[in-house]
């Protein structure tokens, strides 16, 4: 069996001190310093395979980064790794405890073309780390050409009600081919829309009416989360529809990252597809002429197998099954803590489907550094990020 992981880890404003990324926000060194040596700390401690960075401004900081973590591990391993000379050095143990360094990986890095440069409205990127290098060139998705025109009806009839348009997504899509001992595996990297509301600034004012907090408006408000909203679901069926030109090529997948939604929300489903019932029989036909027109057996087996070939498997949902434990979460904000930072993954990782490649073995979520900002006696940290860190450890079977 071969063993390899792979981690999502948004880092929250990755950017080199001194650099105006949001309005009024900004490292300064010795800010920059701690997030940094914070940074490093977290990758030495995952030691993951392929981890997916979202929220990444500058390559060149998380190459510093990286650099910190593999000197932390250098040192480490020269400390607990046993040298040949021992004889106990090969002791499984000292297998685990040792961190490869990334000295060799390839690092692919998605700029936000969203992203002018201007201080105070930076956008931020997404990157992939891969021990294993890539196979063919790394491919963002972002700008939409030809843009996407979701039509929309009305209610009550087939009137056409226009079209939510979609010109470029809020953040890239990182999508990377992994060889990993012998097989490809196509891996995407995501950030979606935030829920943050989205307001329209009326030309000539200086701010959108529903920013002015001191003139509150609850409607308008309102309107901007459903806007947020629909553009964070028109972007996840996008990400669908890159997954499914892979799982149609019969190439297995992985898709990670800050899905900015839970697992149960209709973005998330959009993203990993239906859940099939285990019974179309009972169903009325599409075309029912009567009520007793129903789906025939093999047209319910015809059914089901085309619903889950292309559908993807939450790794959270994977891990709590097989787990005594009752919760996971990725975010703490105002008293909620739930997991919005997601790895899902196709059929070929389901130990349940008799043609698996590999399943998943274990789980990992680190959140120890999450504080809950509702709480007085623990402020929200701004250099730490906000999100815990997932990683898959996953285990391939032998080629046939």
């Amino acid at each position: 069996m071969t063993r390899f992981t792979i981690a999502s880890f948004n880092v929250k404003n990755l950017i080199g001190p001194d650099r105006e990324y949001y309005a009024f926000q900004s490292y300064t060194p010795e800010e920059y310093a701690w997030k940094a040596d914070w940074m490093a700390d977290q990758i030495l401690t995952l030691d993951a395979d392929i981890v997916g960075f979202q929220e990444i401004f500058e390559e060149e900081a998380l190459r510093d980064v990286i650099a910190e973590a593999d000197k932390r591990g250098h040192a480490l391993n020269q400390a607990s790794v046993p040298d040949a000379s021992k004889r106990y050095h090969r002791k499984a143990i000292f297998k685990k405890l040792a961190y490869a360094p990334y000295t060799d990986a390839a690092l692919a890095f998605a700029p936000n073309i969203n992203d002018t440069g201007e201080e105070g409205k930076r956008r931020p990127g997404l990157a992939v780390l891969s021990r294993f290098g890539f196979e063919g060139e790394p491919e963002v998705i972002q700008e939409l050409d030809p843009p996407l025109d979701i039509p929309m009806s009305a209610l009550g009839g087939e009137e056409d009600a226009g079209y939510f348009t979609l010109r470029r997504l809020s953040r890239p899509i990182l999508k990377v081919r992994i060889p990993v001992r012998g097989r490809v595996i196509t891996v995407f990297n995501c950030h979606l829309k935030s829920k943050l509301g989205e307001f329209i600034r009326p030309q000539g004012a200086e701010f959108a009416p529903e920013a002015v907090l001191t003139s509150y408006d609850a409607a308008g408000r309102a309107l901007g989360s459903l806007r947020a909203a629909i553009r964070r679901m028109a972007e996840a069926w996008v990400l669908r529809r890159a997954i499914l030109e892979e799982l149609d090529e019969g190439r297995p997948v992985m898709v990670l990252g800050d899905f900015n939604d839970g697992e149960d929300a209709v973005s998330s489903e959009i993203i990993s597809g239906e859940l099939p019932f285990r019974n179309y029989s009972w169903m009325l036909r599409h075309d029912a002429k009567h009520g007793g027109d129903r789906y025939k057996p093999e047209e319910d087996a015809q059914i089901r197998e085309a619903v889950d070939r292309v559908r993807l498997r939450s790794a959270e949902k994977i891990f709590l099954r097989k787990s005594l434990r009752d919760v996971v979460y990725t975010t703490a904000f105002g008293g909620v803590h739930e997991s919005i930072d997601q790895i899902y993954m196709s059929r070929h990782f389901d130990a349940d489907y008799p043609r698996a490649m590999g399943e998943m073995v274990y789980f990992s979520v680190l959140n120890d550094h999450l504080t809950d900002g509702s709480h007085p006696e623990a402020p929200y940290n701004k250099l730490a990020s906000d999100h815990g860190q997932i990683m898959a450890h996953m285990e391939l079977r032998p080629v046939s």
